[in-house]
C-alpha cells in the first residue's frame, strides 16, 4: 500500500522522520530550489529516495494544493498504548495522552494531532473504526505533525482502563451541568483527555469511564466549540497545569 504526501511542511517532516518508507519524490519542473524545498531535496538524496522532476499538471493530478512537490510513500507507521505508555516512562512523567472517541473530519482530527504534538502530549489513541484515520488529508492538516506523534489505534474503553492503571486520571471534555471549568480541576498529574466526536459527544461508556468532565467557559453570544478548537485548548491548560509550579 502507498500513497502521496503532498504540501512543502508534510512533505519535509515525513522526509525528517523517516519512520516510512519513501519511494519517490516528485517535484514541479521549474519550482525555485530554495527554503524549505531546498531542505526537502537535500533530506531526500540522503534518504536515497528517487527524485523526479515532473510538469504541474502531474502534481495536480494528485492534489491542486501540492506546493510543487509529492512523496510517494508506505502507509502511516501507527505505534501501540504500550509504546505510548513507555514513551512517558521513559522520560519520567506521568501519562499525557489524546484519546479522540470517533472523531470524523480529517480537517478536525489533523487540527488536533498538531495540537498535541505542539503541547507535548505522549501519544494519541484513535478508535479502530467508525473514525477517522490518518490519511494524507490528515497528515496535510496536521502540518506533517503527524510523523513527530506516536498514535495508536485501539478500542477507546480498553486504552481508558489501561491508562488507569498507568497512573492517569481521564478527563472526558464536554459541555453539561456536570462537568466543571478547568480552574477546579487538578490537571497537574497523569491525564488521558477524551474528546468525543462533533455531533454526539462522548459514547455512553466511554463517558462512564470518565474520573472527570471538563467544561469551557464561554462569554460570547456562541454556545459552543468545535471538537477541534475545545481539544486543542484543553490540551493547552493541561499543558500549562504540568509545567506550572
Amino acid at each position: 500500500m502507498s500513497e502521496w504526501i503532498t504540501g512543502r511542511n508534510p512533505v519535509f517532516e515525513v522526509l525528517k522522520a523517516s519512520r516510512r518508507n519513501t519511494q519517490r519524490l516528485w517535484v514541479a519542473q521549474g519550482a525555485k530550489q530554495q527554503g524549505r524545498l531546498e531542505d526537502i531535496l537535500q533530506l531526500a538524496r540522503l534518504r536515497n529516495t528517487p527524485i523526479e522532476f515532473v510538469k504541474r499538471s502531474d502534481l495536480d493530478g494528485i492534489d491542486p494544493h501540492h506546493q510543487a512537490v509529492a512523496l510517494q510513500t508506505g502507509g502511516y507507521p501507527y505505534s501501540d498504548l504500550e509504546s505510548i505508555i513507555q514513551s512517558a516512562q521513559d522520560k519520567a512523567e506521568p501519562v499525557f495522552v489524546l484519546l479522540l472517541d470517533q472523531i470524523q473530519d480529517p480537517q478536525n482530527l489533523g487540527t488536533l494531532l498538531r495540537s498535541a504534538e505542539a503541547f507535548g502530549a505522549h501519544g494519541v489513541i484513535l478508535p479502530t473504526a467508525r473514525a477517522a484515520s490518518v490519511t494524507p488529508a490528515v497528515v496535510n492538516a496536521s502540518s506533517g505533525a503527524t510523523e513527530m506523534l506516536l498514535i495508536a489505534q485501539h478500542n477507546i474503553a480498553q486504552a481508558m482502563d489501561r491508562l488507569k492503571e498507568a497512573g492517569g486520571w481521564m478527563v472526558g471534555l464536554e459541555d453539561s451541568e456536570e462537568a466543571q471549568p478547568p480552574e477546579k480541576l487538578n490537571l497537574k498529574g497523569g491525564i488521558g483527555l477524551v474528546i468525543g466526536s462533533e455531533g454526539q459527544g462522548l459514547r455512553r461508556l466511554v463517558r462512564e469511564k470518565c474520573d472527570l468532565l471538563m467544561r469551557l467557559p464561554m462569554q460570547g453570544d456562541i454556545d459552543s466549540l468545535n471538537a477541534a478548537v475545545a481539544g486543542s485548548i484543553a490540551l493547552y491548560l493541561a499543558r500549562q497545569a504540568r509545567t506550572s509550579k
